[in-house]
């Protein structure tokens, strides 16, 4: 009969497996991290609510530790992938290393465990513009090429890659006027100092009620309960155009795959349940618990297409 010593020298892997087997077997047994950028955005509100649903869940305490985005993912990829350090990130994780050199590499060091939330932006127009859906702005974008501005927060943030990848699809010539962050930007656009913008539903929808602004679609596949009655941007003209907020929960790569599992169970669960949903659409979010394999699609569809509209405009981070 081969030792133990015998099977670790002929078969080193199958014994490293049998070991991580057993580990996921009984796990958990001691407190669990959850990285999670600034403390106050909608990733670290997400982190908050999945902690505790994984504490009642798994019988560990849960803890979110809050850095800035970079620090916070270069932090989760270096953790070992033993199930207790978890990441909470959105697409700033992948679209990230396409406007500048960054410390880790999304699709080599992260598992995916789930899709977590998503969160579509709105295309608003200030009401001075003599135009009622997607297909009138084209219009008289390209009837007036270059006069039209559209305001705008930091580089990289999803409102401003919808406005870049809206341009890249449809060819028309706006220009982007930078704001020190979205509140600044939606301002300008009320005060008519630019004539459109993309933003989250939440933020447009009391200046919608007043006929301050108007909407003309959403920047999702579908439409949203974020902003019912709107039509999407794709079937208003722009088929096949899609920019929406994802965010996902990630273990470091090499985190075996029966605590993957478990943890993309509970979590699906969780946000699943009828109180998560309302809460999380009341702050901007929808839920959706997808699988690993989803959430690895969307990483790579993003990259794919955000990352042909930043190259082709040579975006590159502030």
């Amino acid at each position: 009969m081969l030792t133990r010593l015998a099977v670790a020298l002929i078969f080193p892997g199958l014994l490293a497996a049998g070991t991580r087997d057993v580990a996921a077997q009984s796990y958990p047994v001691k407190p669990i991290r959850i990285y999670a950028s600034d403390a106050g955005g909608t990733v670290d509100l997400l982190a908050r609510m999945i902690g505790p649903a994984l504490t009642s869940a798994l019988g560990q305490s849960v803890v979110v530790e809050n850095r800035t985005s970079i620090l916070t993912i270069e932090a989760a990829s270096k953790s070992a992938p033993d199930g207790y350090s978890l990441l909470v990130a959105a697409g700033t994780l992948w679209i990230g290393p396409l406007l500048q050199v960054m410390p880790y590499d999304a699709f080599r060091d992260f598992a995916p465990i789930a899709v977590a939330t998503t969160a579509p932006n709105v295309l608003v127009v200030h009401p001075s513009l003599p135009i009622r859906s997607v297909n009138e702005l084209i219009a008289l974008a390209r009837k007036r090429p270059g006069e039209l501005n559209y305001s705008s927060g930091p580089t990289g943030s999803y409102p401003y890659l919808s406005a870049e990848l809206f341009k890249a699809m449809t060819g028309v010539n706006i220009v982007r006027i930078l704001y020190k962050g979205s509140g600044p930007a939606l301002t300008a656009l009320i005060g008519g100092e630019v004539q459109l913008t993309f933003g989250t539903p939440g933020s447009m929808t009391a200046h919608l009620k007043s006929n301050r602004l108007r909407a003309l679609a959403v920047t999702g596949p579908q439409p949203s309960p974020l902003a019912p009655g709107l039509p999407t941007v794709s079937e208003s003209g722009v088929p096949g155009y899609e920019a929406v907020a994802t965010q996902g929960a990630f273990a470091p790569a090499g985190t075996p795959a029966a605590i993957v599992n478990r943890l993309h169970q509970e979590i699906a669960r969780f946000l699943t349940r009828p109180d998560t949903r309302e809460k999380l659409l009341n702050s901007g979010l929808e839920a959706v618990g997808g699988p690993p394999d989803q959430l690895s699609a969307v990483m790579k569809s993003e990259v794919s297409r955000l990352g042909k509209a930043i190259k082709d405009a040579g975006i590159k981070a502030n």
